[in-house]
């Protein structure tokens, strides 16, 4: 297999880095009884022995956080912390995208993770969570060996392509003689793929990886078509979303303990928001969903969003908001952007009523001249029209992309400098996971704004926001604002 430019790899990897933030990692006591955390400190020990003989260790102290610089240690780079354990042709191919230093998370994740600890990886959107819990996959997985041994399992179909894009291209077979193996073979069980393909695909051969939506997943494993007896690895992203969606709750918690045991993989979730992450580590040992010595790591819990953001809000009457809006893109003349949604309610859709995202696109194309590349994407829409509209974004120089929060978990769109939400998210998870659309480029300062279009009776719930999630909204007056 030719090896891909570096441009189109480098374009897919922006979704893994983030920000330099405080080091802190959490652990659960193991007396399940108690609800509080220990913090704890690690120290790598580098091996370059075959990962496989013996894991790389991380060692735990339950004392207070000391930095690096206090004890005159250096940051690893990837390479130093995956050395030994990671097959040197994934190493290469991160070294060439320029990946060296591990961002926050993967300093503190991979010693636990390459130790052979569950854990939880809790860090801000963009902060590099994909490419830890992918390292380590490909530190664990045989590819002499014809099973499935690593699942990922996704919220959407979105997610699950931007995973698998990924995941292949450091599964590449290497073109040098002297690295000449078996190639990882990853396969996407997303909802609205081609199932047959798939089932015959799995009995044929089984893949190494796979990357899947719930749905899709509990079909193959239902009708037996594929079984998890010698899966290694597991993660969950977007744990939280998936527990608090009711469609895809019962089957995750069928996946977690009937389908596999903890005895025998190595359990990872990940996600930027786990409200009441105390209460579910404990849910996680108490409920053998991971093994009791898992670690929560925990990467700058008093900032949960990215500084480079700037939010802002503008009051309006709700018969104004389009207009308002329209002064804001005149104004701002964002070069990608994103304006968020609400959903359609039952109630207006049994009326015949056409989806607010709608009737926002008519009247920009309409009005707005500043961005011919005007796109939509909402859930109601066929997978086929979905992955087209965001395939269309991704080619594109500049982007005006309307979306339901469907755009706000996971998928990466590193250009995106301004985030309109035209209708308030309903939850400070939500408002989260939307402002975590921007400030995704790899280590970089670039300002990038989010804009709350409110009527004064809301401004209250965006208070609530701002306690919550611990950054300042400065109120925006525009001239042509009545």
């Amino acid at each position: 297999m030719a090896s891909l430019p570096t441009a189109q790899f480098l374009s897919l990897f922006r979704t893994f880095s983030g920000k330099s933030c405080p080091p802190r990692v959490l652990a659960p006591s193991l007396n399940s009884n108690r609800r509080t955390d220990s913090t704890v400190h690690f120290t790598q020990r580098v091996s370059n022995s075959n990962c496989n003989a013996k894991p790389a260790q991380a060692t735990l102290n339950s004392s207070s956080i000391t930095e690096a610089s206090d004890i005159g240690e250096r940051t690893l780079t990837l390479r130093e912390i995956c050395q030994g354990c990671v097959p040197e042709h994934v190493l290469r191919r991160i070294e060439e995208v320029g990946f060296i230093v591990p961002t926050d998370v993967q300093q503190q994740a991979l010693p636990v993770l390459l130790s052979g600890r569950d854990c939880i990886l809790h860090a801000q959107t963009g902060s590099g969570k994909t490419l830890t819990y992918l390292l380590l996959i490909f530190s664990v997985v045989n590819t002499k060996k014809s099973a499935v041994q690593a699942l990922i399992v996704v919220p959407t179909r979105e997610l699950g392509i931007q995973v698998t894009k990924v995941a292949r291209m450091l599964a590449a077979k290497p073109m040098e003689p002297e690295l000449e193996q078996k190639s990882c073979t990853v396969m996407a069980l997303l909802d609205g793929g081609m199932l047959k393909r798939h089932k015959s695909w799995l009995k044929a051969e089984p893949p190494t990886i796979v990357v899947a939506t719930v749905r899709s997943l509990c079909q193959m494993l239902e009708k037996q078509i594929f079984k998890l007896e010698s899966m290694r690895v597991l993660v969950i992203d977007e744990v939280d979303f998936m527990f608090n969606s009711s469609k895809q709750v019962g089957s995750l918690r069928k996946l977690l303990t009937s389908y596999s045991s903890t005895n025998n993989r190595q359990t990872v979730f990940a996600s930027a928001s786990i409200p009441q992450h105390r209460r579910f580590l404990h849910d996680c040992i108490q409920q053998k969903w991971t093994k009791s010595d898992v670690v929560h790591v925990h990467v700058n819990p008093i900032e949960p969003m990215p500084s480079s953001l700037h939010h802002r809000f503008v009051i309006c009457n709700k018969y104004e908001r389009r207009q308002t809006l329209l002064s804001l893109l005149h104004s701002d003349a964002p070069e990608c952007g994103i304006i968020f949604v609400g959903e359609q309610s039952e109630k207006s859709k049994k009326a015949g009523n056409a989806p607010s995202a709608t009737l926002l696109i008519d009247f920009l194309k309409t009005s707005y001249g500043g961005c011919p590349d005007i796109l939509l994407l909402e859930e109601d829409m066929n997978f086929n029209l979905r992955a087209a509209s965001l395939s269309e974004v991704r080619q594109r120089g500049g982007y005006l992309l309307i979306s339901t929060d469907i755009a706000a978990r996971g998928v990466d769109l590193p250009e995106t400098t301004h985030i309109y939400n035209f209708d308030l998210p309903r939850t400070v998870v939500d408002y989260l996971h939307r402002a975590g659309r921007a400030a995704r480029k790899p280590f970089s300062d670039q300002k990038c704004c989010v804009t709350n279009i409110i009527t004064s009776e809301e401004r209250f719930v965006l208070q609530r926001y701002e306690n919550e999630l611990m950054f300042h909204c400065e109120e925006l007056f525009l001239p042509t604002q009545c």
